[in-house]
């Protein structure tokens, strides 16, 4: 369906049909930080990974950035590999909302740092109860650094502190290109309330630089898209198509 790559030569990749989706950014905040900015108001905090929560994380996955599939080995393997501690966060007698990963390091001072590597949250009020379980380990941590695409691409965290005293470092993108239109749209996540069809023309890769005609159909969230003769009301390139 889509094939990618991660490589400091953005522009030469691009000429070959991929292209970078989002930027990339590792963050790191001061615990005390989060601690005078978040609440956690009455969530559960339980440890460990269950069944349930790898579903949530299924499942926001491809509300934001397509459908990322961890085959059955992923979690015992990252978990052992990085000393990572998980928890879980639910109000009480509710479904999991929200799954965090976490493991610790050495500051380069003193003391340690929290390092998240999964930060998976269904609601606003869950990330910002994730956020407050971080803050509260302001005696143990100066610290938490956010891995590079840990956190969704939504301002929970910048528009909820009080300091903006956070730092980003930029990395080398992911980049996309697509093999299969059909199947990459078909696994695409898709609002399950939206119900449209809409006549697209992709440029197909050859030297005449031809574009090919497809109908973009999606139906309380399932889609296809199929060859047509319909004029398009949008033209992408491929690599416009791999962002999209």
């Amino acid at each position: 369906m889509i094939s990618t790559i991660v490589t400091s030569s953005t522009g030469y990749a691009r000429r070959l049909g991929w292209e970078a989706p989002v930027n990339v950014f590792a963050w790191a905040v001061a615990t005390d930080d989060l601690k005078r900015s978040f609440t956690g108001e009455d969530f559960v905090i339980e440890h460990g990974l269950t069944g349930e929560s790898e579903a949530l994380q299924q499942q926001l996955a491809r509300q934001w950035n397509g459908p990322v599939h961890r085959p059955a080995w992923w979690t015992r393997w990252k978990q052992g590999k990085s000393n990572l501690t998980a928890y879980r966060f639910a109000r009480p007698g509710h479904s999991t909302a929200g799954v965090l990963t976490l493991a610790t390091k050495r500051h380069e001072r003193h003391g340690m740092s929290l390092v998240v590597h999964d930060f998976w949250a269904s609601t606003q009020p869950t990330a910002a109860a994730m956020l407050a379980f971080l803050g509260r380990h302001n005696t143990r941590a100066r610290t938490v650094e956010f891995r590079r695409g840990a956190l969704l691409p939504y301002p929970a965290l910048l528009q909820g502190l009080h300091h903006h005293r956070a730092t980003a470092e930029a990395w080398h993108p992911w980049m996309l290109r697509i093999l299969d239109i059909s199947e990459a749209i078909r696994l695409r996540g898709w609002p399950t309330y939206l119900t449209t069809a809409v006549p697209i023309e992709i440029e197909i890769e050859d030297e005449a630089g031809n574009w090919g005609r497809w109908m973009f159909q999606v139906n309380a969230g399932a889609a296809e898209i199929i060859p047509t003769h319909v004029e398009g009301q949008v033209s992408l390139t491929r690599c416009q198509l791999a962002v999209w």
